[in-house]
């Protein structure tokens, strides 16, 4: 097992996530079944994310996840679902502490310009228009660990903006749910720092 840092992980760097609203049946499953999808007019909200984490974040390495809004009872919570990144250490600490399903691939990464993980997904940028000014985050995260519902808090600030560009994904690949849909929108961060679970 690769070492990696202890909770919580004070991560910086820049992402985009793009949005969807997807009919129920194409929906992916939370990942933990404690919790339940959160549907308006019979659509989940799924979103898919390209992460690069940059100095001086504990770890620096490249990620691409897809998630969906739930609800544990009546609070609303984030389920990661799909996720990849390039580094055993983040692979190894995201399961570890956070039930995080990361697994690993390969990627081809253009900052700001392109975003590509190798048969899952990838980002083409044409433009970006960014908010003045940084806002306060915070969620919080629900993930299945051996049967039982473990949930684990983020914060931090980002700097939001919006971009045009293209989004592509592997009809046959992991993410292949959103292959051929356009978003609702695509948020970029530029940049963000993030406190990942407690300590």
């Amino acid at each position: 097992m690769s070492a990696y840092p202890p909770e919580p992980w004070d991560l910086h760097g820049h992402a985009y996530v793009g949005v969807w609203l997807l009919p129920r049946d194409r929906t992916p499953a939370p990942h933990s079944p404690a919790t339940k999808v959160v549907t308006i007019f019979g659509r989940a909200i799924v979103c898919a994310g390209l992460f690069v984490y940059e100095e001086p974040s504990p770890l620096t390495y490249n990620e691409i996840m897809s998630t969906v809004l739930v609800r544990e009872g009546w609070r609303l919570r984030v389920s990661i679902t799909h996720i990849w990144v390039d580094s055993e250490a983040s692979r190894d600490g995201g399961r570890a502490l956070w039930a995080i399903p990361k697994d690993l691939a390969d990627f081809d990464v253009v900052p700001h310009t392109s975003y590509a993980a190798q048969g899952i997904g990838s980002l083409a940028v044409k433009r970006v228009r960014r908010l003045p000014w940084a806002l306060p985050i915070r969620f919080r995260i629900a993930q299945d660990r051996e049967g039982s519902l473990l949930v684990s808090p983020v914060k931090g600030r980002i700097r939001f903006g919006r971009a045009l560009g293209r989004w592509a994904f592997a009809a046959d690949g992991p993410i292949g749910f959103l292959a051929g849909r356009k978003p609702l929108l695509t948020l970029a961060s530029r940049p963000f720092r993030l406190i990942f679970g407690t300590g």
